[in-house]
């Protein structure tokens, strides 16, 4: 009876007016290769955010859509929340 684990980022989307990009990813747990188990985690990647930790293409991504003007606008945004 082998078990095997597979991790695989399933879905990358990109929301909102500051183009966040939203990133599941599946973990799906297999015994002799029948799916016995799926789980799904989330997380969002912000214009701000350091992406070296993040896939090659959610990278490519994140380099396409968080042009200049969409960080300078996240910034302007955030500075606007703290007063």
């Amino acid at each position: 009876m082998a078990l095997t684990e597979e991790t695989v980022q399933d879905k990358i989307e990109i929301v909102g007016d500051f183009k966040h990009v939203q990133v599941r990813t599946v973990t799906v747990i297999k015994r002799d290769g029948t799916e016995i188990s799926r789980s799904f985690s989330r997380h969002v990647v912000a214009p701000d955010a350091d992406i070296t930790g993040e896939s090659t293409e959610v990278q490519a991504i994140c380099n396409a859509v968080h042009t200049q003007a969409v960080k300078d606008a996240y910034a302007a945004h955030l500075a606007a929340q703290e007063t």
